[in-house]
């Protein structure tokens, strides 16, 4: 099966028998909003740099998300920064599309409950394993040494800014997982692209935290 860079995050991103968050939505939605740019970049529809984001290529990859975001990018009529992409793309309902489209294609299973026996709850545990498997086995080889392709690249750039690289591979070297998300070993094109995401998903996580603290407080 072929899945997005979104969903490769996603699947890392959840326990695989438990079927629940490793981080929290206010770095998961930013990072899937960012997986989603970055595979436009990877792809070759968009260009980025830290200032902005432009369209090169209008022509649909046949992939809905990916589309409908190079769709509405395009219809912005204005260069953007990547950060303020980040921020309109990401959301919660982003999130359970992806996860659904999973669902149906089972990958994952959706299990619905109850907290306490009022608040309703959704976990998905893995159903077929052998997609992140393929994810995982992909991503740990480049973090043994092998050369990494953009793709692979992005991903890891990625779930570092989220914080998920610790959780997802606990057991990994610190420093090539920030050799392979400071993009030194890339080509101009591609380091510009991890650059630019890295910076764009702090910048929404960041402005997130502190607005749910801010919120908290009040």
């Amino acid at each position: 099966m072929t899945v997005t860079i979104a969903e490769e995050l996603l699947l890392l991103a959840y326990s695989e028998e438990e079927g629940k968050q490793l981080i929290s939505a206010t770095q998961l939605d930013p990072a899937l909003a960012g997986a989603i740019i970055a595979e436009l970049a990877v792809a070759e529809r968009v260009e980025l740099s830290e200032k902005k984001l432009t369209v090169t290529n209008p022509a649909p990859l046949g992939e809905e998300e990916l589309d409908a975001a190079l769709a509405r990018i395009g219809a912005e009529g204005k260069d953007r920064k990547p950060a303020w992409w980040v921020q309109r793309l990401q959301s919660g309902k982003l999130r359970r599309r992806l996860l659904t489209r999973l669902a149906e294609s089972g990958v994952l299973a959706e299990e619905r409950g109850k907290v306490l026996g009022i608040f309703p709850t959704t976990r998905w545990p893995e159903a077929d394993p052998s997609v992140e498997a393929n994810v995982r086995e992909r991503v740990a080889g480049v973090l043994g040494g092998a050369e990494p392709d953009a793709r692979t690249a992005v991903l890891i750039a990625i779930m570092h800014a989220a914080k998920l690289d610790v959780k997802a591979f606990p057991g990994a070297s610190k420093e090539r997982i920030k050799e392979i998300a400071e993009g030194a070993w890339a080509a101009d094109a591609v380091a510009q692209t991890i650059a630019a995401i890295n910076a764009a998903m702090i910048a929404a996580i960041t402005t997130a935290a502190v607005a749910g603290a801010t919120t908290a407080g009040s």
